[in-house]
């Protein structure tokens, strides 16, 4: 795809039709206009159990990582995807692989595509996210097969590591979660594939 035909798909006022379709679900290329809804979800206490203090008290911050998305779409034609129950408005969550770590081509090995996913509770135990992650996974995988796909995760986020496992990636790691205010909380890498060195130590900045 070109940079003007991402660019066409993925700009702040884009188009609304979705990006992608999965059996339930409509997966939309974020925009501007997702942020209402985007930051009702990260103000919701209910979603950051395990992690409070990354709760969105401000809609500012929700529109900075809004624009990152669109900025990560416009830059590598694939990211998080906006989630919505098939031809449907009402925003279910969020969901996609960003590229992350080094774009140096000189150091390669050391990217990888950062699988994320985060619902309402309302969606939440409906097999959406699991459905969206899917698409996620095969989409990165297209886009770059020799970049591994790496989700990391609290440990006592159970149900989050349940689904990681259930889409295939296991466990390379376990340690502590660096800048992480509870200096008990424990980091989960895993990956679809074994991490080189340099891809490990990208994981765990």
């Amino acid at each position: 795809m070109s940079a003007d035909e991402r660019a066409g798909r993925s700009g702040p006022d884009g188009p609304a039709g979705p990006e992608r379709s999965t059996e339930r679900l409509d997966l939309h290329v974020p925009r501007l206009s997702d942020l209402p809804e985007l930051h009702a979800l990260y103000a919701d206490p209910r979603v950051w159990e395990h992690f409070p203090q990354l709760r969105h008290t401000d809609e500012r911050d929700t529109r900075a990582m809004l624009e990152r998305w669109i900025a990560q779409w416009e830059r590598d034609g694939l990211g998080t995807w906006i989630v919505r129950r098939r031809g449907e408005d009402e925003l279910l969550g969020n969901a996609g692989c960003s590229l992350r770590g080094t774009v140096d081509e000189a150091a390669q090995g050391a990217r990888f595509w950062n699988l994320g996913y985060r619902f309402r509770p309302e969606a939440q135990g409906q097999g959406f996210a699991r459905e969206a992650a899917r698409a996620a996974i095969e989409a990165a995988r297209a886009a770059a097969p020799d970049v591994p796909v790496v989700a990391f995760l609290l440990e006592h986020n159970e149900a989050s590591a349940a689904l990681a496992r259930r889409l295939g990636l296991v466990q390379r790691h376990r340690g502590p979660d660096a800048g992480n205010p509870d200096p008990s909380a424990i980091r989960l890498v895993l990956s679809d594939r074994e991490l080189s060195d340099e891809e490990l130590v990208e994981t765990l900045r």
